[in-house]
């Protein structure tokens, strides 16, 4: 696990338990995910935080995630995305990479293959998250991990400097305290 510039993903799955198994799945394999049921759950958490990655179930109870895959792609900061469906046919496949996402993979899936898929995404080039996040008059570059407000540097500790990091990362939006601690005292 990164010390908290961890790869945050969404993960669009309405079936609540397998959500939690892959959540917790990538989880162990040093990935952050917030997890929503619906496109407009989807739509709505890309709006409030940016992620580095979307794992998008086709099989959605509000709409056709092909269809949502298309109309989104045309965002300037739209994040990577992997298709992670039971839809096996070859012209599903060719649909869902035709729409715009990144791979395609066959549930059931093996975690592994899901973790390793996910850093080959992120190692692409293309659209990646500024290395400077801002928010008012606060700035972290997370190349160098110095954090300035007004331009003046900010001493922090390492622990300080991922904390608000992970808060810069989720501005607008709730973090939950495990996620805080998850990302703050997990090891791998």
């Amino acid at each position: 696990l990164r010390d908290l510039g961890e790869p945050a993903e969404i993960l669009v799955e309405d079936n609540a338990r397998l959500a939690n198994l892959i959540g917790r799945g990538i989880a162990d394999r040093g990935f952050v995910s917030d997890q929503v049921a619906s496109l407009r759950h989807a739509s709505d958490a890309l709006r409030e935080a940016s992620f580095d990655a979307i794992i998008l179930d086709l099989g959605l109870p509000d709409g056709d995630a092909l269809a949502w895959l298309s109309a989104e792609r045309g965002r300037a900061d739209f994040p990577p995305v992997m298709i992670l469906t039971a839809r096996d046919a070859l012209g599903d496949r060719i649909a869902g990479l035709d729409a715009g996402a990144d791979d395609y993979l066959i549930k059931p899936v093996e975690i592994d293959e899901l973790a390793a898929r996910l850093r080959a995404l992120l190692r692409r080039p293309g659209n990646r998250s500024a290395p400077v996040i801002r928010i008012g008059d606060l700035q972290f570059d997370t190349a160098t991990r110095v954090v300035r407000r007004c331009g003046a540097a900010i001493e922090l500790s390492r622990r300080e400097t991922d904390l608000l990091e992970l808060l810069m990362r989720r501005a607008g939006a709730v973090v939950h305290r495990d996620a805080i601690v998850d990302a703050l005292y997990h090891f791998n």
